[in-house]
């Protein structure tokens, strides 16, 4: 992340007004609660849910019986089984006897799930406020929204989606179940077990930072001497830099992606974005990307590199949380989707030259094909010093116009809807509104909190979320503290010293980094699918 002066506090109070303004209010739905209405025949006893054991954080196939005519609201990601791509919730009229298999992927992070029940032929449906999880909505119905169903506008789909409606059908019965998500055998709760399996894990990302920033000596290894991909500065003829290029491309190449290294010339030095591309099966030109860069904080001085003053000199040969983390989190994402039969053309960026002044992001956002657009993009820069540390998880959003109201309230909503529910965050993120209305930005990214994770609209744009602004385009990032942190930009910058920084009274250091990595990038995936799904428009 590049360094910037500090700006303004910026004031939210007028967004409280426009939280329900819903581009996309979809994903995980329950409630019992609604308007006038009468309550339909079948009750949630009516509706048997099968396997008994429903595991979390992966997509699984479940069997949904009627012994009553009915209507069932799923409100979490499906797969359609006519177009086979993510769907985001669907409405299934069973009759009395019959039964569907859903392939559904219910929430990571939150074990309490609900499915709504309603009468045969119900279109119209209560939900929850966007800031409250549906346990919570559950217990008060007295905020939330609705929804309606409408058809689906995929070709081959089978299942209607469900869109913003202004009824909801009157009251509901609600089907609680109970998930339990896999852990891994050879892990305890120190390691962070509870964030170590499913379709992606926060302990995955742990063991790339780990693999990329290992400086054990290798003296096989003529580009950087380790075992790791370390001293990844750009510069003409940096062979470790070259060596990570070849590697990361090979990784991307290994799940399968269409592999890019995209060259181009800042001044005298070349530099290298390395994409990995899954071309969309319905809008091609229209890409969804991901993005971090792999550069790291190059030594202004060699004082970095001498003994005992790790924390004084510029520079770093690991660059663990600046960016090997965000690294790590693409490389993950772009595992697990690469399989993935998305509307909208994949593309997962290693950005160059960042840290010279965005060199790599700019060149690739004004350089795009002809006819391409970009709908949305999401940014990886500098997370896991945050919740669930003693720190504040920024949930960064943009490009900002005013500092008085929420120039875009379908992404706010977004990033509310699903860290409310799926991550069980309604308490943290109330916590990061209230410090977010204090302080601004600044004490965010420097200051200790506890149980904060604050989602704002950010008025400084110092990572590679920037030139897609520039062009138009709505954004969504994380990241934790950064000018707090006595190790940014500096030799010091390692996983060891991001385990101690994490440690809390209640955890490990590894344990928090392994659940907080868990966090940003299950939150950077399912906001993928709702885009890819429905993107998120600009709203300025």
């Amino acid at each position: 992340m590049i360094q910037q002066h500090d700006v303004s506090r910026q004031s939210m109070d007028a967004a409280r007004a426009l939280l329900m303004v819903t581009v996309m209010c979809l994903a995980s739905l329950s409630g019992c609660f609604g308007e006038d209405g009468v309550s339909g025949t079948p009750t949630a006893d009516d509706l048997v849910v099968s396997p008994g054991n429903l595991p979390g954080g992966e997509w699984t196939t479940i069997e949904l019986s009627a012994d009553n005519d009915m209507s069932v609201f799923i409100p979490y990601f499906i797969q359609d089984p006519g177009s086979l791509r993510a769907q985001n919730g669907t409405v299934l009229d069973i009759k009395e006897g019959e039964s569907v298999n859903v392939k559904i992927l219910f929430p990571p992070r939150n074990s309490d799930i609900m499915l709504l029940v309603g009468d045969y032929g119900r279109e119209n449906w209560p939900i929850r406020s966007a800031d409250e999880s549906w346990m919570d909505w559950k217990e008060d119905g007295s905020r939330g929204s609705s929804i309606m169903v409408s058809p689906n506008e995929d070709d081959g789909g089978e299942w209607p989606w469900v869109i913003p409606s202004s009824s909801t059908g009157g009251d509901v019965e609600t089907k609680q179940l109970v998930t339990v998500r896999d852990q891994r055998a050879d892990l305890t709760e120190e390691n962070g077990v509870g964030a170590s399996a499913g379709w992606l894990n926060g302990r995955d990302v742990y063991e790339w930072v780990d693999f990329i920033t290992d400086e054990t000596p290798d003296p096989l290894d003529p580009a950087d001497g380790a075992v790791g991909f370390l001293d990844r500065w750009i510069g003409n003829g940096n062979p470790a830099y070259e060596d990570a290029i070849t590697y990361f491309e090979g990784v991307m190449g290994g799940y399968g992606l269409d592999v890019q290294t995209h060259r181009f010339q800042s001044g005298t030095l070349w530099a290298v974005n390395i994409c990995g591309y899954k071309a969309g099966t319905v809008y091609p030109d229209e890409w969804l990307v991901f993005g971090a860069h792999f550069d790291i904080a190059p030594y202004a001085s060699p004082i970095g590199l001498i003994p005992g003053t790790d924390e004084q000199g510029y520079g770093t040969r690991t660059g663990a949380y600046d960016n090997t983390a965000g690294t790590s989190m693409v490389l993950t994402t772009a595992s697990v989707l690469a399989d993935f039969d998305a509307r909208r053309t994949m593309v997962f960026c290693l950005w160059s030259s960042e840290e010279e002044g965005l060199w790599g992001s700019s060149a690739f956002a004004g350089d795009l094909p002809p006819g391409v657009t970009i709908s949305n993009y999401l940014n990886l820069d500098m997370a896991g010093i945050n919740y669930p540390g003693d720190f504040a998880l920024s949930v960064y959003l943009g490009p900002d116009g005013t500092g008085d109201v929420i120039d875009q309230p379908g992404m706010y909503h977004l990033a509310e809807w699903i860290g409310a529910d799926a991550f069980d965050l309604a308490y943290q993120i109330e916590r990061g509104r209230e410090e977010w209305v204090a302080g601004g930005e600044n004490p965010l990214w420097q200051n200790n909190y506890q149980d904060t994770v604050a989602i704002y609209e950010s008025p400084t744009a110092r990572s590679d979320h920037q030139p897609f602004q520039d062009i138009g385009v709505a954004t969504l990032g994380w990241n934790g503290v950064v000018d707090g942190y006595p190790c940014y930009h500096k030799t010091c910058d390692k996983l060891s010293t991001m385990e101690e920084y994490m440690v809390t009274d209640s955890a490990t250091g590894e344990a928090n980094l392994v659940h907080s990595w868990d966090i940003v990038t299950w939150w950077a995936v399912y906001a993928f699918l709702h885009m890819d799904q429905t993107p998120v428009p600009n709203e300025l």
